[in-house]
């Protein structure tokens, strides 16, 4: 999975989903919006009002962009769990105002000269949650779900191809991609998994060892936790607390390599619950339980 860090962003939140639509394809109750050459045309009225001044809303976000003598922007999609950079291809006003009603991730192919959902051939739709656009407003992100791979190769993202493996003559193998910090152990650790057959050589690994004896795996987290907590108890300074919170993390997710989970099922766990008090989340637990 891989990860990209981008800065002077601004959040484009015009719409819940559904509730605006342009496309034949997408309709909210008996509301439809449309397409008419690179207008939005008003079919039917619910909601009226409400309506309208959202599609004014749009019109007023689609305007500001900085769009090229050719009408396109610069389109990346990024995986809203692990921050992995999926694709990148262009965008039209019409692009994103079909993202922003049916945020399913829209793009406009210049070979074709007309727009693409990525995933209507092979339902492997990027899911948007929100699109950001950079300082200069020159370029966008939709920021989302995919449902599958993204690239046509069936790789997860179109970008595995390191210049450095380039530049010392080693050929691509399609599984290498820019990680960040915590998908980069991650990946480590699944390694170790993967080698658990294999005889050892070189040095010893303590994360093979870890994956081998559970009980062993288990001490460690609860007296890496315990240390965890002495920070805050005994006063110690921040950076203490980030390296106790470190073996926390690395230990934990050595156990959640054994039980197959992946650091993303728990990022989209936490994000889900971003909006919701941990009191109610907790109370729900004991409900369904």
């Amino acid at each position: 999975m891989a990860s990209s860090q981008f800065h002077c962003l601004q959040s484009v939140r015009v719409s819940s989903p559904s509730r605006l639509s342009i496309s034949t394809s997408f309709y909210h109750g008996r509301v439809n919006f449309k397409r008419k050459s690179n207008c939005l045309v008003y079919a039917s009225t619910n909601n009226f009002n409400r309506d309208l001044h959202l599609q004014s809303k749009v019109k007023t976000v689609l305007d500001s962009v900085k769009w090229d003598d050719k009408g396109l922007a610069v389109a990346i999609a990024q995986n809203v769990d692990t921050g992995a950079i999926l694709m990148q291809g262009f965008a039209n006003r019409e692009a994103v105002a079909t993202t922003i009603s049916s945020r399913k991730a829209t793009f406009y192919s210049r070979s074709r000269s007309a727009l693409w959902t990525k995933g209507e051939t092979s339902n492997n739709f990027i899911n948007v949650h929100d699109i950001f656009l950079d300082c200069d407003r020159d370029s966008i992100i939709y920021l989302g779900k995919p449902d599958g791979p993204t690239c046509h190769t069936g790789a997860e993202t179109c970008y595995y191809t390191s210049v450095i493996d380039l530049l010392e003559d080693q050929q691509s193998r399609g599984d290498k991609f820019p990680l960040t910090t915590l998908n980069s152990l991650e990946s480590t650790i699944a390694k170790r998994k993967g080698e658990l057959e294999v005889p050892q050589s070189g040095k010893p690994s303590w994360t093979r060892r870890l994956l081998l004896d559970e009980k062993l795996l288990c001490s460690k987290i609860r007296e890496e936790a315990d240390e965890l907590c002495r920070t805050l108890e005994e006063n110690e300074d921040k950076s203490r607390t980030a390296s106790e919170m470190g073996d926390v993390l690395y230990h934990s997710m050595v156990l959640l390599a054994l039980k197959d989970g992946k650091m993303e099922d728990v990022l989209e766990i936490l994000r889900r619950r971003f909006s919701q008090s941990g009191i109610e989340e907790k109370r729900s637990r004991k409900t369904q339980g």
